[in-house]
């Protein structure tokens, strides 16, 4: 007969209760889990803002970017020496055509213009004689030629000195702004040759050049061909927009000025130039500007926000929804910008539903739950 231990019951009963704890515990876990599958299959859908594009008149431009110029320019120099006595503008102003701006001593030729002048009334009076003696057969004839000589000359050495006067005033040729003096009163000048002593540029009109890579050359010239001309007969007649660097819009409008006669090999491009009338002079020499030519008339095309473009390896693109507001990812080519947008050339059709806001929670292949902007 075996005998049990005294514990024995009382150990079975505590085994007991154990595995009812841990089939208690496991159930438990399971419910919850499946709670919390039914809690993470519950999440609402992604948030997106979602639009067709709209349509409108849209012009082609060529964007580019130019540097402003002078349309004159011209470096004031010394063209006879002396002291400088006068300096007669302020440094960075703007002049008007034929205002004094410098004075080189101008006494020494003064004195100049009246030694010749007092040389030719002599080398006159003596010739007029001459030709009264040979009427009475009193001198030669190469003797009056001689004084013939003498009095032209006279004459030639008088317009000399009122010349050489005339550069002691340095007087503005056109209309425009200047730059620092390059040298004070009181300094001789000219004595070593030319002495530069200011630059003056011409901003009405103004200047704005630019360059057009090989590709938008050809582009330019198969639409403006397409007009019955060449991109060099647009000159004069092509419009031609700018803005500066804190210009949203371009509010200046010029004509396209200047075409280059070729493409330049080393770098691709050719040399345009726009000419802006800048009445209001605030374009001036050394400033950036974008450029903008119109290429061809008016075309209707699809417009969408900007921020509803990305771009990745594969380049611009925009998330769109299908019937099932599913998104997907739609490869797209830019056109010009609007004020509305940009417009589009290849990609999108006007049925389309493009996401224009909550990009961040858009994923190709997913599920979203779409409102309309408008």
């Amino acid at each position: 007969m075996i005998t049990k231990y005294p514990g024995y019951l009382s150990e079975r009963k505590v085994m007991k209760h154990h595995l009812y704890l841990l089939f208690g515990l496991t159930l438990t876990f399971l419910f919850t889990g499946c709670r919390r599958s039914e809690k993470v299959a519950e999440r609402p859908l992604p948030a997106v803002t979602a639009e067709h594009p709209i349509q409108q008149k849209v012009t082609e431009y060529l964007d580019m970017t130019g540097t402003v110029g002078p349309s004159k320019s011209v470096q004031l120099v010394a063209r006879v020496s002396g002291f400088l006595k006068k300096i007669d503008f302020t440094d960075g102003s703007y002049v008007e055509a034929g205002q004094l701006l410098f004075l080189i001593e101008p006494d020494q030729y003064e004195q100049q213009v009246a030694l010749n002048q007092a040389n030719l009334l002599q080398c006159q009076a003596e010739y007029d004689r001459q030709l009264e003696l040979i009427k009475q057969q009193a001198t030669s004839t190469s003797t009056v030629e001689k004084w013939l000589s003498s009095r032209d000359q006279a004459k030639a050495q008088l317009e000399l000195a009122k010349i050489n006067l005339g550069y002691t005033h340095v007087t503005a040729p056109f209309a425009g702004r200047i730059g620092a003096r390059q040298v004070d009163e009181g300094n001789l000048v000219g004595a070593q040759g030319a002495t530069t002593l200011a630059t003056l540029e011409q901003l009405i009109p103004i200047y704005v050049n630019f360059s057009l890579n090989e590709r938008d050359a050809l582009h330019l010239h198969k639409e403006m061909l397409k007009l019955g001309m060449e991109i060099k007969g647009g000159v004069g007649r092509t419009p031609v927009f700018a803005a500066l660097q804190n210009e949203d819009s371009f509010p200046h409008e010029g004509v396209l000025d200047f075409v280059d006669n070729e493409i330049s090999a080393s770098t691709g491009t050719i040399a345009l130039r726009g000419i802006f009338k800048n009445t209001d002079k605030s374009l001036f020499p050394g400033l950036f500007a974008r450029v903008r030519i119109p290429v061809g008339e008016p075309q209707n095309m699809l417009v969408i926000p900007n921020a509803a473009i990305s771009n990745d390896q594969q380049g611009d693109f925009v998330l769109v929804l299908d019937a099932g507001d599913v998104v997907a990812r739609r490869s797209i080519e830019r056109g010009p910008l609007t004020p509305n947008g940009c417009a589009i050339r290849k990609g999108l059709t006007a049925q389309d539903r493009v996401i224009v806001n909550g990009l961040l929670n858009a994923r190709p292949g997913e599920k979203v739950a779409p409102t309309a902007a408008r």
